[in-house]
């Protein structure tokens, strides 16, 4: 067929004449709609592609007069997805023009259908570049570059090379990235300038991840279950101990409960990529749940700043912090306001990333919806944990210099600087992930906010030690001598009891 079209220079075919030349091409490639015999293609067949394309050059010029200046005509038939002058998609191209044949060291994807443009009378000399917008075949993924490229079937073997005819013919059929560039690309579509007419295609070049480390994932799953196992002693502390009615564990028993949570649904989260809803309701459910986890660090380090601004009057505080009613409106309602609003905006932007994980997507800047709050809550607790520090050395200063004070002394600045990690100020080390170093020391630190919480406000209290021991004995147990260790609260009611007893101190 090909050679009777370039004997017969100048013929003029009819529109069913070329639709029936279409279908019989695409039929025997094997790569058509409909019922074929196929045996001459297979998958990734650029020799078999670059024949049909050759063919479908021929017959869009067969089917323009040389002396007609303007000349349209619509076709559409199994093999033709859609026809005009100059514009052409041949259905099941792409497997036979395959993106196997872009050289990159990238993994490479098909984006979109192959098309061809022709111009019968002039198809390189353009004096403008054309611009093409071209619709993807799916989602684009976050770690991907859309690349626009053309077929190119030059051959650039040197005379060595050409001993291998094989080779030659692979090096010969390629896509090519000469000539046309990315204008524009977003989820749905890119935009082409290309500086000549052929045939082109979307192809995706995604980069390989760097390889994970075994020992840093074997790590971070042993911390997180370590620090879970201190998450719920911390919980169950805090629900069934009652102890001095001057402190409000409100703040730090739903920071455990939202922080534990989050850390365990992260140990199932790659279990979920196949069901695409339970994955999106996974990486909406983390969002709210991360969100809500620095929340209550924010109420948590304001409760300490409260409660040590109050050493600094001669009062007796009552109990410490903020009203449980407000302390509940601002710890879930600000997470559930952004989660809210960042699923309005961008609903697709929960779900299954790059990373094999239920997550934030990256598409829009989706991900500033977790990762904004985060950098305003952390900026705000190094505030407030410095303000806090400030307002505490005076007050240790009028401390009494004898053994137990000092003790006490040291005992509270312990406790005050462990603050440190459960207020979250350690999440900063996640800026420096470049360094095995810091991967470790970030792991380590952040997945055990809940140890410190327990050890702080729980196993270094006295009263708590005293609840543990009447469950273990089932029995009451005698006072505890003064030599034990005060907790946070205990050592600013030494404070203040000092402060009645000399009230002529100054603060």
């Amino acid at each position: 067929m090909g050679q009777q079209l370039k004997d017969n220079k100048g013929l003029i075919l009819p529109p069913g004449t070329v639709a029936s030349c279409f279908s019989a091409s695409m039929g025997v490639s094997g790569v058509g709609s409909g019922d074929t015999t196929a045996t001459v293609s297979s998958d990734a067949d650029g020799e078999t592609g670059s024949v049909i394309l050759g063919l479908s050059d021929l017959l869009i010029a067969a089917m323009v007069s040389p002396t007609e200046n303007k000349t349209e005509t619509a076709m559409q038939t199994s093999a033709v997805g859609s026809a005009a002058v100059a514009f052409m998609t041949l259905n099941g191209m792409e497997s036979l023009l395959s993106h196997k044949y872009l050289p990159t060291e990238n993994r490479t994807e098909m984006y979109s259908d192959v098309f061809t443009a022709i111009l019968p009378i002039n198809n390189t000399d353009l004096t403008e570049p054309v611009n093409f917008t071209i619709q993807h075949k799916k989602k684009v993924p976050e770690s991907g570059m859309v690349t626009c490229v053309y077929w190119d079937e030059k051959s650039n073997n040197t005379e060595e090379e050409q001993q291998n005819i094989e080779e030659k013919e692979e090096k010969a059929m390629r896509w090519s990235v000469e000539g046309c560039l990315v204008l524009y690309s977003d989820e749905n579509c890119t935009v082409c300038s290309c500086s000549h007419l052929s045939t082109f295609a979307l192809i995706m070049q995604i980069g390989e991840p760097p390889p994970e480390s075994d020992f840093l994932e074997w790590l971070n799953r042993m911390c997180v279950i370590v620090g879970l196992f201190f998450f719920a002693l911390a919980v169950f502390t805090f629900l069934l101990c009652s102890w001095n009615p001057k402190i409000n564990n409100t703040a730090r028993l739903h920071l455990c409960l939202n922080l534990g949570l989050s850390h365990l649904l992260l140990l199932w989260n790659d279990r979920y990529l196949e069901d695409e809803l339970a994955c999106t309701v996974m990486a909406g459910l983390l969002h709210f749940l991360v969100v809500a986890s620095f929340v209550w660090m924010q109420l948590e380090a304001l409760q300490l700043y409260l409660l040590v601004r109050r050493l600094s009057k001669v009062q007796v505080i009552q109990r410490d912090g903020l009203p449980k009613l407000l302390l509940y409106l601002i710890g879930y309602g600000v997470p559930f306001v952004i989660v809210g609003v960042s699923a309005l905006v961008y609903s697709d932007g929960y779900g299954a990333t790059e990373a094999e994980a239920c997550w934030l997507s990256r598409q829009r800047n989706f991900n500033w919806a977790l990762t904004g709050p985060v950098i305003a809550i952390l900026g705000l607790n190094w505030i407030i944990f410095c303000a806090t520090l400030w307002s505490l050395r005076p007050t240790l200063a009028n401390m009494k210099s004898d053994v137990s004070q000092s003790k006490d002394t040291r005992l509270i600045i312990f406790k005050i600087l462990a603050q440190f990690v459960i207020l979250g100020c350690t999440w900063i080390l996640g800026l420096y992930q470049t360094n095995l170093f810091f991967q470790i020391l970030f792991i380590i630190l952040n997945s055990q906010q809940g140890t410190f919480l327990f050890i702080v406000h729980c196993l270094l209290n006295k009263e708590v030690r005293e609840e543990y021991i009447r469950w273990l004995t089932c029995s009451c147990r005698k006072d505890r001598s003064a030599t034990d260790e005060p907790s946070v609260t205990e050592g600013c009611d030494k404070i203040e009891d000092q402060r009645h007893q000399d009230p002529g101190k100054s603060p």
